[in-house]
Protein backbone atom coordinates (compact mmCIF):
# COMPACT_ATOMS: atom_id res chain seq x y z
CA UNK A 1 0.00 0.00 0.00
CA UNK A 2 1.48 3.29 -1.13
CA UNK A 3 1.69 5.95 1.51
CA UNK A 4 3.00 9.53 1.31
CA UNK A 5 3.08 11.37 4.60
CA UNK A 6 3.82 15.09 4.64
CA UNK A 7 4.99 17.11 7.59
CA UNK A 8 6.52 20.48 8.36
CA UNK A 9 3.78 22.94 7.54
CA UNK A 10 2.85 25.81 9.80
CA UNK A 11 2.22 29.51 10.27
CA UNK A 12 5.15 31.81 9.58
CA UNK A 13 5.80 35.45 8.77
CA UNK A 14 6.87 36.78 5.41
CA UNK A 15 10.59 36.28 4.92
CA UNK A 16 10.74 33.19 7.14
CA UNK A 17 11.70 29.67 6.12
CA UNK A 18 10.02 26.27 6.36
CA UNK A 19 11.03 22.78 5.33
CA UNK A 20 8.40 20.29 4.26
CA UNK A 21 9.06 16.56 4.34
CA UNK A 22 7.35 13.72 2.52
CA UNK A 23 8.07 10.18 3.63
CA UNK A 24 7.18 7.59 0.99
CA UNK A 25 6.52 3.89 1.48
CA UNK A 26 4.94 0.99 -0.32
CA UNK A 27 6.44 1.42 -3.79
CA UNK A 28 9.46 2.55 -5.76
CA UNK A 29 9.16 5.93 -7.39
CA UNK A 30 10.93 7.55 -10.31
CA UNK A 31 9.95 11.10 -9.53
CA UNK A 32 8.36 13.12 -6.77
CA UNK A 33 6.83 16.55 -6.70
CA UNK A 34 5.20 19.20 -4.61
CA UNK A 35 1.97 20.96 -5.53
CA UNK A 36 0.01 23.59 -3.64
CA UNK A 37 -3.55 24.82 -3.56
CA UNK A 38 -4.61 28.20 -2.28
CA UNK A 39 -8.21 28.88 -1.23
CA UNK A 40 -10.41 29.31 -4.27
CA UNK A 41 -7.63 28.41 -6.68
CA UNK A 42 -6.64 25.34 -8.60
CA UNK A 43 -3.84 23.09 -7.50
CA UNK A 44 -0.55 24.24 -9.02
CA UNK A 45 2.84 22.68 -9.58
CA UNK A 46 5.64 23.90 -7.33
CA UNK A 47 8.64 21.60 -7.84
CA UNK A 48 9.60 18.10 -8.92
CA UNK A 49 12.70 15.93 -8.75
CA UNK A 50 13.98 12.73 -10.33
CA UNK A 51 14.99 10.19 -7.71
CA UNK A 52 17.82 8.66 -9.68
CA UNK A 53 19.84 11.73 -10.64
CA UNK A 54 18.34 14.55 -8.60
CA UNK A 55 17.41 16.75 -11.55
CA UNK A 56 14.75 19.23 -10.48
CA UNK A 57 12.18 21.55 -12.00
CA UNK A 58 10.56 24.58 -10.37
CA UNK A 59 7.67 26.94 -10.79
CA UNK A 60 9.15 30.25 -11.93
CA UNK A 61 7.84 32.18 -8.94
CA UNK A 62 9.70 29.92 -6.47
CA UNK A 63 13.01 29.59 -8.31
CA UNK A 64 15.85 30.81 -6.12
CA UNK A 65 13.70 30.57 -2.98
CA UNK A 66 12.61 26.91 -2.86
CA UNK A 67 14.79 23.82 -3.11
CA UNK A 68 13.52 20.29 -3.60
CA UNK A 69 15.77 17.42 -2.56
CA UNK A 70 15.56 13.74 -1.79
CA UNK A 71 17.16 11.28 0.60
CA UNK A 72 17.19 7.90 -1.10
CA UNK A 73 18.12 6.05 2.08
CA UNK A 74 15.13 7.50 3.92
CA UNK A 75 12.80 7.49 0.90
CA UNK A 76 11.97 11.06 1.77
CA UNK A 77 11.57 14.19 -0.32
CA UNK A 78 12.04 17.66 1.10
CA UNK A 79 10.98 21.13 0.08
CA UNK A 80 13.11 23.83 1.64
CA UNK A 81 11.24 27.13 1.38
CA UNK A 82 13.08 30.38 2.04
CA UNK A 83 11.99 34.02 1.82
CA UNK A 84 8.38 32.98 2.07
CA UNK A 85 5.72 35.35 0.78
CA UNK A 86 2.01 35.60 1.60
CA UNK A 87 1.24 34.33 -1.91
CA UNK A 88 2.98 31.06 -0.98
CA UNK A 89 0.10 30.31 1.39
CA UNK A 90 -1.82 27.13 0.66
CA UNK A 91 -2.10 23.42 1.27
CA UNK A 92 1.06 21.73 0.02
CA UNK A 93 0.73 18.22 -1.38
CA UNK A 94 3.45 15.69 -1.99
CA UNK A 95 3.06 13.53 -5.09
CA UNK A 96 4.96 10.59 -6.53
CA UNK A 97 5.22 9.00 -9.94
CA UNK A 98 6.48 5.48 -10.64
CA UNK A 99 7.85 6.59 -14.00
CA UNK A 100 11.14 8.54 -14.03
CA UNK A 101 9.72 11.58 -15.80
CA UNK A 102 9.75 15.17 -14.68
CA UNK A 103 6.29 16.57 -15.16
CA UNK A 104 4.33 19.63 -14.04
CA UNK A 105 1.00 17.93 -14.67
CA UNK A 106 -0.83 16.65 -11.61
CA UNK A 107 -2.41 13.81 -13.58
CA UNK A 108 1.06 12.37 -14.27
CA UNK A 109 1.52 11.54 -10.60
CA UNK A 110 0.26 8.21 -9.26
CA UNK A 111 0.16 8.83 -5.55
CA UNK A 112 -0.65 11.77 -3.30
CA UNK A 113 -0.23 12.73 0.30
CA UNK A 114 -2.93 14.23 2.47
CA UNK A 115 -1.49 17.75 2.37
CA UNK A 116 0.03 20.09 4.92
CA UNK A 117 -1.02 23.69 5.49
CA UNK A 118 1.46 26.52 4.98
CA UNK A 119 0.32 30.00 6.00
CA UNK A 120 2.52 33.03 5.47
CA UNK A 121 1.42 36.23 7.16
CA UNK A 122 2.45 39.66 5.93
Amino acid sequence: QVQLVESGGGLVQAGDSLTLSCAASGDTFGASGWFRQAPGKEREFVAAILWSVGIADYLDSVKGRFTISRDNAKNTVYLQMNSLKPEDTGVYYCAANRAPWLSRAANRFDSWGQGTQVTVSS
